[in-house]
């Protein structure tokens, strides 16, 4: 898998294996560096079983086997293998690949960049889980006026270039948790050089705060509910100077505050949502000189790449609407850190596919991109070692030579297509349903 080893090479995969001390003490038919690289092609595959996965990875060099039925392993022995791993070597292996290492480059992709800060986004998801009871005792169920969902749910937030959707941190919690504190917990992906953009739902002073001690930009949202202090100033675009003071009184009273620039506008289109709607946005970028309020209002809007990358990652890397494979929380977490490497493998693939056609990344297809990737394994099994470097350039060629049209200018509405369903919902007493006494021919009774 070239396009895998570029950008996790075995070194750092052995690497993270010693620190985790996941590394085998005996030789295994399924070392753990193996099993690494099954996880991650795991979310390549995300149809096939885990069996079927393993057959793609290794079933064409048999031939090259005195005894070609040494290469077969039960399911039950994959699975072992995964459980035995566990999700600190993927959690590791995430964070030394993945973590603060956006993908995008001023020269060949400047639209990832606005007022020479890059653009970076802030935002959560919920992914569907087996419905087991250790899943259900973890992650729980998600409650609502109808009921309880269908399936435990683990939430996931993330931070996403929003130029190349390269997931750059990541953190995954029960799905009741608070999304401002798992929003806290991940400004440790952010640092200088960055503007990070986020919705309403995470505005609090701790955010804004937070962003600022790691010296990080930002641009965000405000709540409805949420009133900043009396105009200090009005500058030369409209835009006015504010104080943000935290929402406990005590510590407003003693002084705390930080210095906003706030931007109110509104749409003039009948045909777009929030028309005729005020918005306000807050930023730190306090010069009207450096950053227009024009600009800033059309880079907040750059904020739903975040929601395109979720869509990659749910229903096209995914199969839609199905639950992941893992029955056990570890290997839950273990799955959804798989899957992010996988996602920024792609991008990494993407990124420089487009650098090579003098294209942005936005112009090429991610699902083309999965197919092919998909369709270069099985032919490097049949191809000298020699000759990888030549199919991975010809995979890069591959994907960027049907790029897609411009974006449309368009909007869809919010809306879902599901039919309710007839039937009563599942509960726990129908987990183990009485089984049938006969074979079905000794029960068959004719009647006259």
């Amino acid at each position: 898998m070239e396009a895998l080893a570029r950008v996790v090479p075995q070194k750092i995969v052995a690497e993270v294996l010693k620190e985790c001390d996941a590394a085998e003490r005996r030789t295994r038919k399924l070392p753990a560096a193996f099993v690494v690289l099954l996880c991650v092609a795991m979310n390549l595959y995300t149809n096939d079983c885990i069996s079927h996965v393993f057959f793609r990875l290794v079933g064409r060099l048999r031939w090259l086997l005195s005894d070609p039925t040494r290469i077969g392993v039960s399911k039950g022995a994959l699975c072992q293998a995964r459980y035995r791993l566990g999700a600190r070597p993927l959690v590791a292996l995430f964070k030394r690949v993945c973590k603060n290492k956006p993908l995008a480059e001023a020269e060949s992709n400047p639209e990832a960049f606005l007022f020479g800060l890059r653009l970076m986004a802030l935002d959560g998801t919920v992914i569907d889980l087996p419905d087991t009871p250790e899943n259900v005792r973890v992650f729980g169920k998600r409650n609502s006026p109808r009921g309880t969902s269908a399936w435990p749910q683990a939430r996931v937030l993330a931070i996403s270039e929003c130029s190349t959707h390269a997931v750059v941190e990541a953190g995954v919690w029960p799905h009741d948790f608070d999304e401002r504190s798992a929003g806290m917990r991940l400004l440790r992906g952010v640092g200088e050089g960055i503007l990070l953009l986020w919705d309403r739902g995470f505005h609090s002073f701790e955010m804004v705060r937070g962003a600022l001690a790691r010296g990080s930009e930002l641009l965000g949202r405000l709540p409805r509910t949420v009133e900043p202090g009396k105009p200090l100033a009005a500058l030369a675009d409209g835009t006015q100077l504010v104080w943000l003071r935290p929402s406990e009184y005590g510590r407003s009273k003693r002084g705390e505050r930080l210095l906003m620039r706030l931007i109110r506008y509104t749409l003039e289109d009948p045909n777009r949502p929030g028309h005729r709607v005020e918005h306000r946005l807050i930023t730190s970028l306090l010069d009207p000189e450096r950053a227009g309020a024009e600009e800033l209002v059309a880079a907040y809007h750059s904020r739903w790449e975040f929601e395109l990358a979720v869509d990659e990652i749910k229903n096209h890397q995914r199969r839609p609407s199905r639950p992941l494979r893992s029955e056990k929380p570890v290997g839950v977490v273990q799955e959804i850190y798989a899957l992010l490497i996988a996602h920024y493998v792609l991008r990494a693939v993407m990124v420089e596919a487009a650098r090579e056609a003098d294209l942005p990344p936005s112009r090429l297809s991610f699902t083309g991109t999965l197919r092919l990737v998909r369709e270069m394994i099985p032919e490097a099994q049949r191809t000298a070692r020699a000759d990888h470097p030549r199919l991975y350039r010809q995979l890069l060629r591959d994907v960027a030579a049907r790029p897609l049209a411009p974006r449309a200018n368009r909007s869809n509405p919010r809306v879902v297509k599901r039919k309710m369903s007839k039937f009563g919902v599942k509960n726990p007493s129908h987990r183990d349903w009485p089984q049938p006494t006969k074979p079905f021919r000794e029960a068959v009774v004719l009647l006259n």
